[in-house]
């Protein structure tokens, strides 16, 4: 795949650069914040080679890319000249925004988490290997390789401020350095012996400090930085400009820094622990409620980018209390559930494309990146859907039931199943490798639910006539040609669709009825295929795909106007099959018009004949009775 022209083509058809606010990128999918989503051109992005498909929901127009996504969003942000995971400066675009306020914070929510999100993924799957490892006896505690290696786990989260100081600095339009400074106060070694002492802390001898640990926290630091924003900006207008340089910096550490430990600080902390304290109080009270509303109901949240909100929960209590059993276990049972629905598909389905392409999919889902089987196979054929939302909601009732609990974050998928091994600091909570073993369990609930009903509605799908007999493996006769009249002369002019024929003076259009363009004939259409109405050369399409010209080969120009006001829907409804400058046949098959989408618009799908320019000049054509037609039928006598 040519990532760079893939990219290219991405940012023509979302409508340029000039109309991007905003790009980031998960594990499958490029995550546009566009400044006018119709301008996007969606259905020819679906039909483009590498994309997957296309989404527009929770306020993103999410392009599913697959596993290549970072190799295009590298191309798509060096095209584009966008920075990072960070917005394009546009002071209109807030005034313009027009999402609700959940939309807006769970896209705020993404953006400051995302990039930490590889950082503590492989720092748990390291913290998570070395349990597995010290439980086989291969690694001892207390030694130095040991130690090393517990650094390299334990860093992540335990500068956690720091890590996220460096996103909420780009979302909050903030200098980065200044933000990753204000964390590493709250990190400092003199300060956590100072806030952990037995003696009141003050600053400046009558500011109380709260003692709280703000290692491994996450709503701290959130509030710290997005204050230190505003302290920022506001130096920035009051600071004259020879002063600058070192006034905006000096400010925004000291007052931002001021505030956070007294006033921010100590509420993030609160509410941390509230949060903690809460989903405590669940899992020893219902703790199966969680898990199994996660397992159904989680392929409705990726689709509409709302799983995020999920994000700094797990987060939070991964790096607070070192346990967590609100995101993880209920998203591996539903991830490995969409993997083995999707599997099912690819069994049972006769057709090679979708036989490969589901059994792909169905294993890149099982091991923790759904998009593709989501997108690719289980909404387009739906019941495998239904079948992994039912499966999901078994395995995590189960791990609901028996209190499984995750200990290091990554990508929800049997790859990450060490992460379900207790870890030395969760040992004294009463977890014992009885954990993992409930895991893998609540995994296979989950898979062999899945696959089951996913296996058995396929055939239930198959006898209500509701898959193509591609995917059932029926004979059917081959499709017919687009192309739905026998040859024609020269000077024929025939219908362009099957319906009822009609004059001028019955056209809804007034321009149309009164021939203000030429001489003119229509059709009431029963069907959307659109044919041409003579031998000659497609002299012109409209990108829209409403409208045509065809110029015979007397040199009559013909113009063929698919509905009225038509043009409104910009494309919508529209397949166009021929290109400009194609040579063409009485009937050969022009556009495929949706009339429902025209009716359900509010519009008329009269479709008009005009002959703009005849080949003797005030020439009149002269047609048939007035009547039902079927496309390809001469029309002219």
């Amino acid at each position: 795949m040519d990532f760079k022209v893939l990219a290219t083509t991405i940012l023509e058809k979302v409508g340029g650069k000039e109309n991007v606010n905003h790009v980031v990128h998960c594990a499958t999918r490029l995550r546009f914040t566009l400044k006018d989503a119709s301008q996007a051109k969606t259905d020819e992005l679906k039909k483009t080679k590498g994309v997957l498909s296309v989404v527009n929901a929770g306020g993103q127009y999410q392009i599913v890319i697959g596993p290549d996504v970072p190799q295009v969003y590298q191309e798509v942000i060096q095209i584009g000249g966008f920075s990072a995971a960070a917005p394009i400066d546009d002071p209109d675009a807030e005034k313009e925004d027009t999402r609700s306020p959940l939309s807006k914070a769970l896209e705020g929510i993404a953006s400051i988490f995302q990039p930490i999100i590889p950082a503590i993924t492989g720092a748990g799957l390291l913290k998570a290997l070395m349990a597995l490892f010290s439980a086989m006896g291969i690694l001892k505690g207390g030694t130095q390789t040991y130690i090393i290696l517990n650094a390299m786990a334990d860093a992540a989260f335990y500068f956690m401020p720091i890590l996220l100081a460096e996103s909420c600095a780009r979302k909050f339009k903030c200098n980065v350095g200044t933000a990753m400074a204000l964390a590493g106060v709250l990190v400092y070694p003199a300060m956590i012996t100072l806030l952990r002492g037995a003696e009141p802390v003050t600053f400046l001898g009558f500011l109380p400090v709260t003692k709280a640990t703000y290692t491994s926290s996450v709503i701290p630091i959130i509030l710290g930085v997005w204050f230190m924003s505003i302290v920022e900006h506001w130096a920035q207008k009051v600071s004259p400009k020879a002063i600058k340089f070192f006034s905006v910096p000096l400010l925004s550490l000291l007052v931002g820094g001021t505030v956070t430990l007294v006033v921010l600080g100590p509420i993030g902390a609160w509410v941390s622990n509230i949060i903690n304290v809460f989903f405590t109080w669940l899992n020893n009270t219902i703790p199966w409620v969680v898990p199994t509303i996660v397992g159904i109901f989680s392929p409705m949240l990726v689709m509409t980018g709302t799983h995020y909100g999920l994000i700094p929960i797990g987060t939070n209590n991964l790096a607070t209390v070192k346990w967590d059993t609100v995101v993880g276990p209920g998203m591996l049972v539903s991830n490995v559930a969409q993997g083995a629905a999707g599997l099912a598909v690819g069994l049972r389905s006769k057709n090679p494309d979708t036989k490969q392409q589901a059994s792909s999919a169905g294993l890149t889902a099982v091991l923790g990146i759904t998009e593709p089987v989501l997108y690719g196979v289980n909404l387009r054929f739906t019941f495998p859907l239904y079948a992994a939302m039912i499966g999901g909601g078994f395995g995590g009732l189960y791990l609901g039931i028996t209190r499984v609990a995750r200990f290091a974050g990554g990508s929800p998928g049997l790859l990450v199943l060490p992460a379900y091994i207790p870890t030395a600091d969760v040992t004294p909570l009463g977890y014992t490798m009885a954990n993992l073993v409930n895991a893998v369990i609540g995994v296979i609930i989950a898979m062999v639910v899945a696959f089951a009903v996913s296996y058995v509605l396929f055939g239930v799908w198959a006898k209500k006539g509701k898959l193509d007999p591609a995917e059932t493996g029926e004979k059917v006769e081959d499709e017919p040609k687009k192309k739905v009249a026998a040859e024609h002369a020269d000077d024929e002019i025939v219908a362009v669709a099957n319906g009822e024929l009609i004059p001028a003076s019955k056209l809804v259009d007034p321009m149309f009825a009164e021939e203000s363009m030429g001489q003119t004939v229509g059709v009431e259409p029963q069907n959307g295929l659109i044919v041409s109405p003579a031998n000659g050369t497609l002299e012109m399409v409209f990108e829209t795909g409403h409208a045509f010209s065809i110029r015979m080969k007397d040199g009559t120009g013909l113009l063929v106007h698919i509905g009225v006001d038509t043009v409104k829907l910009n494309g919508k409804g529209f397949k166009v099959l021929k290109k400009q400058g194609d040579e063409v046949n009485a009937g050969d098959a022009i556009v495929e018009a949706d009339l429902k989408v025209i009716k359900d618009a509010g519009l008329s799908a009269q479709t008009m004949i005009v002959i703009t320019e005849p080949a003797v000049e005030g020439k009149k054509a002269d047609f048939i009775e007035f009547g039902p037609v079927k496309a390809g039928q001469k029309i002219n006598k």
